[in-house]
């Protein structure tokens, strides 16, 4: 039985000062206002940054049978002014392993860079040594606790439509991961410690959480919902994207864009009007794209700005939209747009299609053409490499100093996602400041259940799991203490072949 595929403080924790630490002292007194807008860089460009890789280097992928791998790969390999180095793909699954080597040394002759070497795998000891950057796509029990993980609570009247990162799925999903996540970090200590490590796995808060509490690696969390969010608010609002000026802070899929201009103009307001009259279900059968992200729209209307996940995730982050019948008809769409059970039901067909499309690629001879993509890690490496200032939005500790935090009323103690900027010092995370009050105490309400939830896993804790659950503001919407308690324990006796070690 498979338990990790990809897909998806120790005793080595050291005392003195983490590279990560400095950069965030360094970056302490910067605000996330200054810290640019549209462009993640002035310096950047579709093909890339300037200058030269100063050297060859080694690039780990650990779930390397990931739905990021190729994509990421081929952005490696454009690059401009790379002298190459290694490719090391780490997957227990030998089949999609096999098929992802395949696939890279293809991507890696197309593009013909002769200058890198590609490393196939299923024991990441043997090629941790030497990486520069690790990259995290891992996914623990495959597709074998996606049904558990929507099923058991749907009887207990929690209806998740992703249930990957939040809510009961998400903790579970959690308990799973962040065991074989926080080993994978202690044989990053142990072989490469001064790589960089990239996290593409969800739940993002917990695990970056769990290792921002139990290793001294520079870590950071990378998704790219804020990319794709402003990219469609720059549409809706019909402005060019390299124009628009913005910010944006928060949480991991509950990050708010507190400010949307255009030349000095405030954006928000006639996008309000527009999302009104979406959200009112005028336009319901008639046009697809008004009568879509219906959560997020009714958000903004209601706490004053737009929020960076898909109305299908965001809602099961909030009490409001998932607890009724009448209020999952009146406010979800399909798809991602909050269709019930969308996840545990695509879930096994979309790894396949994956599989079928990468076969495809080698056997058909399926264009290998794709231009470089906005995923945050190769411009990461770029950056670093060429010591060219780079801004993201990463998943970053909120303890900026010893006295100071990114977002100050938020807990201290917790993973915040921010405008982080990464050159050969490493990442140095901005400071926001305050959220308005209403966006802070939403992201608080979910920092409390991912608090515990990263704490049940580290101390593989039954209890603290409960805890957490208890706090989930969906699970607690919908279900009385005694409740979630029996959901959680039903949950642990289903999925107990991937939680061993939990007491």
């Amino acid at each position: 039985m498979k338990s990790i595929d990809g897909d998806t403080k120790s005793a080595s924790a050291r005392k003195q000062v983490r590279p990560a630490a400095r950069a965030r002292k360094k970056a302490a007194a910067l605000k996330e206002s200054d810290a640019g807008h549209a462009a993640h860089t002035q310096a950047a460009d579709a093909r890339g940054l300037p200058g030269e890789m100063p050297r060859p280097i080694k690039v780990t992928f650990i779930g390397a049978g990931s739905f990021f791998t190729s994509n990421l790969a081929a952005d490696l390999l454009q690059i401009p002014g790379s002298r190459g180095g290694e490719i090391a793909l780490v997957d227990i699954d030998e089949s999609r392993l096999k098929q992802m080597a395949r696939l890279v040394k293809r991507l890696v002759a197309f593009h013909g860079n002769a200058n890198w070497k590609v490393t196939a795998t299923t024991d990441r000891h043997t090629v941790l040594k030497r990486s520069d950057y690790v990259v995290s796509c891992i996914e623990v029990s495959g597709v074998d606790c996606v049904r558990h993980d929507n099923d058991i609570p749907a009887k207990y009247g929690v209806d998740q439509s992703i249930g990957d990162t939040i809510g009961p799925g998400g903790l579970f999903k959690g308990l799973r991961t962040i065991p074989v996540w926080l080993e994978i970090l202690k044989d990053v200590e142990r072989y490469c410690p001064q790589a960089m490590v990239m996290n593409y796995t969800n739940p993002m808060g917990m695990l970056c959480l769990a290792a921002f509490r139990t290793t001294s690696l520079p870590v950071i969390g990378l998704c790219h919902s804020v990319q794709g969010t402003s990219q469609l608010l720059a549409k809706w609002a019909g402005v060019p994207y390299e124009e628009m000026e913005w910010t944006c802070a928060g949480i991991n899929h509950l990050a708010w864009f507190t400010t949307l201009r255009h030349n000095g103009r405030d954006l928000y307001p006639r996008l309000m009007k527009q999302w009104s009259a979406d959200v009112s279900g005028r336009f319901r059968g008639k046009d697809k794209e008004r009568d879509f992200d219906i959560v997020r729209k009714d958000m903004a209307l209601h706490f004053g700005a737009f929020i960076t996940e898909s109305s299908g995730h965001l809602s099961e982050y909030l009490p409001y939209y998932r607890k009724r019948k009448d209020l999952l008809q009146h406010y979800m769409r399909e798809a991602y747009g909050g269709e019930s059970g969308y996840y545990a039901n695509n879930w096994p067909i979309w790894r396949q299609r994956a599989n079928e499309h990468r076969d495809a690629m080698l056997k058909n001879g399926k264009s290998l053409e794709n231009p470089r993509t906005w995923e945050y890690a190769t411009w990461i490496i770029e950056a670093r490499e060429k010591n060219q200032p780079y801004r993201l939005h990463g998943n970053v500790y909120n303890k900026a100093g010893d006295d100071s935090t990114l977002i100050s009323n938020l807990p201290a103690d917790g993973c915040v996602e921010v405008a982080t900027f990464v050159d050969r010092n490493g990442f140095q995370p901005t400071r926001y400041g305050p959220l308005p009050s209403q966006m802070a105490a939403l992201c608080a309400s979910n920092m409390a259940f991912i608090d515990l939830g990263a704490q049940a896993a580290i101390e593989k804790s039954v209890e603290k799991a409960v805890y957490a659950l208890m706090l989930d503001p969906l699970t607690a919407a919908v279900c009385s203490p005694a409740e979630i308690k029996k959901m959680t324990l039903e949950m642990f006796a289903a999925e107990k072949a991937f939680l061993k070690g939990y007491k």
